[in-house]
């Protein structure tokens, strides 16, 4: 609860944050611009800068560079990180409309640091998707599949289903590798998804097998209030000396 007293930009952050949760803001609702904000409470640009900032890096909004600042939808959760997610089921399982658009395909020899999916430069499939969510931009997501795992792909078309959920359903993984960072939006990362350079995004890198072949290896580019991990465990039963 903010004070008369508390900084103007607590004061206007607080009452934000109230619409939000009290229902009458909701997800992907569009919040007043700075320059609205500035006019309702007759402050300085930076005043309300900092109180979206504030928001913002709480995960209650989501400030988009042409878009403007619109309420954030809830994280999606993973159960655990060895999980493979399903981007559309995430999406729909939420009740959010979802769908995706190819931006890049590419048929062509693998690189020597490919060799685990793709021996003696065999091919790969090399594809860039942004998948979306509500119609705001959900994740970006690069894409190699070999074709000796999975020649079938070289003819999916993955403008209309999207090449996660298409693995998922014809290639059965037997072994994943993840790793997970906190990243800086880059010029393009930035353009894709409507965020401002710079901004804080969560990176998805995956690698699976099939019996010991290398299939596919992805990268996912969530805002960073896109997506949370979560994972549930019991602490080991200490051994008696």
């Amino acid at each position: 609860m903010t004070r008369k007293s508390d900084p103007l930009h607590l004061r206007i952050g607080a009452d934000i944050e109230q619409r939000i949760h009290s229902g009458e803001w909701a997800p992907g609702h569009r919040v007043p611009t700075e320059a609205e904000l500035m006019a309702q409470y007759d402050c300085a640009r930076m005043t309300v800068s900092r109180a979206l900032s504030d928001l913002a890096g709480r995960g209650l909004v989501v400030r988009r560079k042409r878009a403007g600042t619109v309420v954030a939808h809830p994280p999606v959760h993973s159960s655990a990180v060895v999980d493979i997610p399903d981007i559309q089921a995430e999406v729909t399982g939420r009740g959010l409309a979802y769908r995706h658009r190819q931006l890049n395909r590419v048929q062509r020899p693998a690189t020597e640091a490919e060799d685990w999916m793709a021996t003696d430069g065999g091919l790969v499939l090399e594809l860039e998707t942004l998948h979306y969510a509500d119609d705001e931009p959900f994740v970006l997501e690069r894409r190699l599949i070999s074709l000796a795992a999975a020649p079938e792909a070289g003819t999916a078309d993955f403008a209309v289903t999207p090449p996660g959920s298409w693995l998922l359903a014809q290639v059965p993984w037997t072994g994943a590798e993840h790793r997970i960072a906190a990243v800086a939006a880059d010029h393009d990362t930035a353009r894709r998804l409507e965020l401002d350079p710079g901004a804080a995004c969560l990176r998805l890198e995956r690698r699976t097998w099939r019996e010991g072949r290398g299939v596919t290896w992805a990268s996912q580019t969530f805002p960073g209030a896109a997506y949370e991990l979560v994972a549930r465990f019991s602490p080991a039963r200490s051994r008696s000396p």
